[in-house]
């Protein structure tokens, strides 16, 4: 069963005290139409009723879809203990589970497990597009806005990358992402029961250590 409460909250932009209503946790088997707010991220953003000016709120927040097969922690801090101790029959049970520190993050994994895909793959595609973005003279670093998940259709994964004033696509083929991780295997391994971050600064971590940096 999905979860709400009201809380008090301060406009960032006028000053002023209202409520509002987040969810502390989304069941998509017993609430899909949270699924739907979720995914779009309507579910975080807010309307001051006094200055009428939208802004995001970004509470800590528990995902679960059971069809899928995961469960998403929202949360920009790591978990205490007494969550990973619940975690680990979960994990043994065969869900993925995942801690998501940013809102962009939260909304991307659940289209990348609703596809019936693997996250670290994904974050691969996600460097490997960015280092031929680079190389390739396409665009500076600076100007990327973000790097994102579209979509996996006949086994090619897309990958869009956004810049100010333009984008770019990237089609990988997934058995080439599949070969990288099989070739690094230790060096990409997770602990599902530790609900680890698995996002850019992750797989930038795991080069960086490679190469023997860290």
């Amino acid at each position: 069963m999905s979860e709400a409460r009201e809380m008090a909250y301060v406009c960032p932009y006028c000053g002023k005290a209202f409520e509002i209503t987040t969810y502390t946790t989304v069941n998509t088997r017993d609430d899909p139409d949270l699924r739907d707010r979720c995914l779009s991220g309507d579910i975080f953003r807010h309307t001051c009723p006094h200055c009428h000016t939208q802004f995001m709120v970004q509470p800590h927040m528990v995902y679960t879809d059971m069809d899928h097969r995961f469960i998403l922690w929202l949360s920009d801090v790591e978990l205490p203990p007494s969550v990973k101790a619940y975690a680990q029959p979960l994990a043994a049970a065969g869900f993925r589970l995942r801690r998501c520190s940013t809102i962009e993050e939260f909304t991307e994994k659940i289209q990348v497990f609703e596809d019936g895909m693997d996250d670290i793959l994904v974050e691969i595609a996600k460097y490997d597009c960015f280092i031929e973005f680079i190389d390739n003279r396409k665009g500076n670093p600076a100007d990327i806005t973000s790097i994102e998940y579209q979509s996996t259709k006949n086994d090619v994964m897309k990958i869009n990358i956004r810049t100010d004033d333009k984008g770019m696509s990237f089609h990988i083929p997934v058995n080439l992402l599949e070969e990288e991780i099989k070739a690094e295997a230790d060096l990409y391994s997770i602990d599902e029961a530790e609900i680890p971050l698995v996002n850019s600064a992750w797989v930038i971590s795991l080069f960086t250590q490679a190469q023997g940096n860290a």
